[in-house]
């Protein structure tokens, strides 16, 4: 099946020496976000640097390690911390993590990120209902050999997000009173924050939405036939949108100020996907 699935099972192999465990849900937590999985009840955890092959976070709130366990009975996988392009590593290396998770029987995918807001009705604190996503500014992680383990050559992508979960992630949102945007998502390399010019670009290519991770994950997902969901926490307005510079410390207390809400959300997908 060639290197990129050589290194895939390599790495399957070295973490099943480490744990049985079989979780239905997995969840990817973005930049802000990861103390989720610590309120879980654990059974184990992975560091990724304990595993061969597999590559590590470098970013700054990234914990960098699998978190096994359960929420409300439900078996989950969860990633606290995530692999970016803008670190070095090829796109194959990117969605690793994700593929990984598929091959340990994960059937649903929930990712989260932290965004900036392109759309102006948009606020620093919304939670956006991920719907689409533009990809245009990065590779896709399905170039070079397919693994035809996974999916076809040319998967249909007209349905990334899955709308089942789009509806129960609506109707969980308006029981516990959570306001909840949604939008399309445009994913950009990084890591230097876009341009007010870039930003004008997106939104007229209709994105809501702007960040450095997740579409290239939803699509190596959806290749493997894994039903994918994702909400986008909006940090900041993008650039060229207010006055105010952009920095990583502003995405963090951002996401920290709506991190109760977000538990909330989070747990009431997962109990019901």
């Amino acid at each position: 099946m060639g290197a990129v699935y050589d290194k895939l099972e390599t790495c399957l192999k070295s973490l099943r020496e480490k744990t049985q465990f079989q979780p239905e849900v997995a969840v990817i937590l973005g930049s802000g976000l990861g103390d989720y999985a610590d309120s879980i009840t654990i059974e184990q955890t992975v560091n990724y640097t304990d595993i061969e092959g597999f590559p590590v976070s470098t970013v700054a709130g990234h914990k960098g390690r699998f978190v096994f366990g359960y929420v409300n009975q439900v078996p989950v996988v969860i990633m606290q911390g995530r692999v970016h392009y803008y670190e070095g590593y090829p796109m194959t290396d990117v969605v690793l993590p994700t593929r990984l998770m598929g091959m340990m029987g994960a059937k649903k995918l929930i990712l989260t990120n932290a965004a900036g807001g392109v759309n102006y009705d948009f606020h620093p604190g919304d939670f956006m209902l991920i719907t689409d996503h533009i990809t245009t500014a990065v590779p896709s992680p399905l170039i070079g050999e397919n693994i035809e383990k996974f999916g076809p050559r040319f998967p249909d992508m007209s349905q990334v997000y899955s709308l089942r979960m789009r509806e129960i992630i609506e109707r969980e949102a308006d029981r516990l009173g959570i306001p909840l945007q949604e939008g399309v998502y445009a994913q950009l390399t990084g890591p230097a924050y876009e341009t007010p010019a870039e930003i004008r670009m997106c939104r007229s290519w209709g994105a809501d939405a702007v960040g450095m991770s997740t579409a290239c994950e939803a699509m190596a997902a959806r290749h493997m036939g894994m039903e994918v969901c994702g909400i986008s926490c909006i940090t900041n307005l993008a650039a060229g949108m207010s006055k105010q510079q952009l920095d990583h410390k502003e995405v963090q207390e951002t996401a920290d100020r709506v991190a109760v809400q977000f538990k909330k959300l989070v747990t009431a997908i997962v109990s019901n996907v």
